[in-house]
């Protein structure tokens, strides 16, 4: 037992448990190769995702309808990072 005399709460019971990070980790299965992946390394292979050439598709018939995501807007990119305007003194 800890000196405590104001009776707070220290959080022990919680540090003196077992991590969980670990068996959780080995629940989950390990992450396997996707098409993705095989396109990324071998590029001069020629594959086929359906997966993504229907979304491709679908985001043309969407864009066709007018009902697609709107386009990026380039000016918003010229004043990213660049930090306030100094201010100009005034003529008095």
């Amino acid at each position: 037992m800890t000196f405590n005399p104001e009776r707070t709460r220290t959080g022990n019971k919680i540090l003196r448990q077992r991590l969980k990070g670990p068996s959780m980790a080995a629940y989950y299965p390990r992450r396997t190769a996707t098409l993705k992946d095989l396109r990324a390394l071998y590029p001069e292979l020629d594959t086929w995702d359906d997966d993504e050439e229907d979304r491709l598709e679908h985001v043309a018939l969407m864009k066709s309808r007018g009902k697609g995501a709107p386009s990026k807007s380039k000016e918003s990119k010229k004043f990213v990072g660049k930090g306030k305007k100094p201010v100009a003194p005034t003529a008095t």
